[in-house]
């Protein structure tokens, strides 16, 4: 059971809200989820796949950092199952997120973000040309692009330690740039890793999922907790000076510097690492109740003697606040701790369902009524 504690201090537990505690299995047993759904192969034999943008066009394209190449990925047929797949780009910098903007893809890479211009048949048709610069590599080198409804970018940026004071601008946190890539500046800093950035578009609000710190003494393993992190222009969010509400980390003991940060609006089970989130709004294959929602892609702890992550979870969403999260789907992870996946990216798809990708079985999953 995944637990969490709410903006409001108290426990949100993995269970439902509603009451019902069903599920189903799917894909022969591999994974469960939530009663009402189900879960099928979008595309398979996807190594590394990572973060993923729907085009104009309705293809689905989807980053291999490792590989440096973005794959363009089409259902045909419109039957839920990519039948067709093509290399859009390659040559990339460790290329994670991906985000479309009038007539362009932008590819957040670990160094900077490159733009491709968008050909009349909606696909990448040009060579990548960076439009900025960052401190690059070097600790955290996932990098995450979205757009505003200001229309400028902003771009999360992993700190390059566990806990340190960084020197070079945008690391642990998350730059603003101008439309055009232009103009860089600090836009929220003391995010140690916030890898999935999202506009809320109810709000205008930028949400993160940060990932924080580890080898907190004495209790590592179950603090600090994870966040989510409603955006503010020069929000200072506490890492490395503190944890969740203000907590000191003991390294630094500092909370005169700790009181004027800004607290998550969620803490979520420490070390489950979230990496994609995704709100409900267009998912319309969904139940009405969950289009005002969110869903995390916890990729799982690596320091922890019992195992916890690899699985999504709804995040319920009141009043513009997270307000607790529940298991949605899971099964990644064995009852021994092993797993044979591990959730990274999501994308509402054109048809109103849901999308997961999976860098460590190479597979993109379709969550869909």
């Amino acid at each position: 059971m995944s637990v969490a504690i709410s903006a409001c201090g108290r426990a949100a537990t993995g269970e439902p809200r509603s009451g019902d505690t069903s599920w189903v299995d799917g894909l022969g047993g591999l994974l469960r989820v939530r009663s009402g759904f189900k879960v099928d192969y979008f595309a398979r034999n996807v190594s590394e796949a990572r973060f993923m943008a729907l085009a104009p066009d309705g293809a689905v394209y989807v980053s291999q950092p490792a590989i440096g190449n973005v794959l363009r990925l089409v259902d045909q047929d419109g039957d839920g199952v990519a039948e067709t797949r093509s290399v859009a780009i390659s040559g990339l910098r460790y290329p994670h997120g991906l985000a479309f903007h009038k007539g362009f893809l932008y590819v957040a890479n670990t160094d900077g973000v490159a733009r491709v211009a968008l050909g009349s048949d909606g696909r990448a048709s040009s060579a990548p040309q960076y439009v900025n610069h960052y401190s690059a590599f070097g600790g955290h080198s996932t990098r995450t692009v979205v757009f505003g409804t200001d229309s400028a970018m902003y771009v999360s940026i992993g700190s390059t330690c566990n806990l340190c004071i960084e020197t070079e601008t945008g690391r642990g946190g998350v730059m603003r740039f101008n439309e055009d890539g232009s103009g860089g500046r600090a836009y929220a800093t003391g995010l140690r890793n916030a890898v999935g950035i999202a506009l809320h578009e109810p709000t205008g609000k930028l949400w993160a999922v940060t990932n924080e710190r580890d080898d907190l003494t004495p209790s590592h393993e179950n603090l600090p907790p994870e966040e989510i992190d409603i955006l503010q222009d020069s929000g200072d969010y506490g890492w490395p000076y503190c944890y969740a509400s203000r907590v000191p980390n003991p390294e630094y003991n500092n909370p005169t510097r700790c009181a004027s940060t800004l607290t998550p609006a969620l803490e979520m089970q420490a070390h489950s690492a979230p990496l994609g989130i995704a709100f409900l709004d267009n998912a319309t294959s969904f139940p009405a109740d969950y289009r005002s929602d969110a869903v995390v892609a916890f990729h799982g702890s690596w320091n922890r003697t019992q195992p916890t992550g690899a699985k999504v979870v709804r995040v319920h969403i009141e009043n513009g606040l997270p307000s607790g999260v529940e298991d949605f789907v899971t099964g990644w992870q064995r009852d021994d701790g092993t797993r044979w996946g591990r959730p990274v990216g999501l994308l509402v798809y054109r048809d109103g369902s849901l999308l997961i990708s999976d860098d460590a079985s190479g597979t993109i999953y379709r969550v869909h009524r």
